[in-house]
């Protein structure tokens, strides 16, 4: 599909089991005032009545009549089924789509206008980098940054070269209390607040987690918003973000991390499962990186579907996802290819 066809306004994506709660309005609100489309999709334990203004809520029998066949495979009582939202939403020619979680209150800033070419502070070459680092001189590192990297020296902010760069992903990051592991929230304290003057674009060795708590997405990236079903919660959205950087370095793409325009009020979690989900991830995530690294992945959109392939296929040959994810990749390839046709 040629990026031309994107014609409609842009739609935020949400999964979500509650029932219309206030960051959910929030959202609500802000889509039917710009004329956006809210899409939240639901799961087995979502309320059956579920009904809010400026919100097209899909339960799962809704789901089941997308007619894709990601419906039919995702996994019940899961992350994943976010993938479906993706997919409505290029259905409906969005022109970007927004992901975020029914946790985050967006800030009047949520809402300006965004570009996918900046100019801006680059940093490339770094190996693990606390890009926390940059918006605040507290201890604070994102989910999924290898322990060991934790206090891994930043350059300069100040140091940094400027350039005009091609960010059709871009992190933004959340106040209040933000997207951190497990081990930081039952050890350190909360809330964390981050400077509002910066940004910073990650290039090709330049290894850092993003997450699925409020991430733009351009056309040309949609591909790369397939989330692993096959590993553990804490992991589906941080794996994906290696695999989605090692594509973008094959295409010569950065990746924005900007200021926070949501802030969470988190909801409830049991800390110490969320710690045992993101195990795999401390012990595996340098080593995922070095797979990734490892494979020669040639450039151009139209070579992503391929290269999700290699990626998925270095990452279960390894064992690091189990070996269920390639039906699910390919339902997603599939899924693609028909509203692309």
């Amino acid at each position: 599909m040629n990026p031309t066809t994107y014609t409609n306004p842009l739609s935020v994506v949400v999964t979500s089991i509650s029932a219309p709660n206030a960051a959910l309005r929030d959202l609500a609100s802000g889509c039917l005032e710009r004329g956006y489309n809210f899409t939240v999709i639901g799961d087995v334990p979502s309320p059956a009545d579920f009904s809010l203004e400026g919100c097209d809520f899909y339960s799962l029998a809704r789901q089941a009549q997308t007619g894709f066949r990601s419906a039919q495979l995702l996994p019940l009582r899961h992350y994943t089924r976010k993938n479906l939202g993706y997919l409505l939403a290029i259905q409906r020619r969005s022109g970007m789509i927004l992901e975020t979680d029914d946790d985050n209150y967006p800030r009047p800033e949520f809402w300006l206008p965004r570009q996918r070419n900046h100019h801006g502070p680059v940093l490339e070459n770094n190996g693990w980098t606390n890009v926390y680092g940059y918006f605040s001189d507290v201890n604070i590192w994102p989910r999924g940054l290898p322990l060991d990297a934790v206090q891994q020296q930043l350059p300069e902010y100040s140091t940094l070269q400027e350039n005009d760069v091609d960010c059709p992903i871009q992190q933004g990051l959340a106040d209040e209390n933000p997207d951190v592991d497990a081990i930081y929230r039952l050890i350190l304290p909360l809330p964390v607040n981050f400077r509002q003057d910066r940004r910073v674009h990650l290039g090709q060795g330049a290894w850092c987690p993003f997450n699925s708590q409020n991430t733009a997405w351009y056309p040309d990236a949609y591909p790369l918003l397939y989330l692993p079903s096959f590993c553990t919660f804490r992991m589906t959205d941080i794996w994906r973000s290696f695999v989605a950087q090692r594509i973008a370095w094959a295409n010569r793409w950065h990746i924005q991390f900007h200021e926070a325009n949501v802030y969470q009020l988190r909801n409830d979690h049991n800390l110490m499962r969320d710690f045992a989900d993101e195990v795999p991830g401390y012990l595996n995530n340098r080593k995922i990186a070095e797979a990734l690294d490892a494979l020669s992945l040639p450039a151009g959109v139209t070579n992503i579907p391929d290269n999700l392939r290699l990626c998925y296929d270095a990452l279960v040959a390894k064992s690091f996802v189990g070996a269920g994810e390639l039906p699910l990749l390919e339902a997603w390839l599939q899924d693609l290819q028909n509203l692309n046709a």
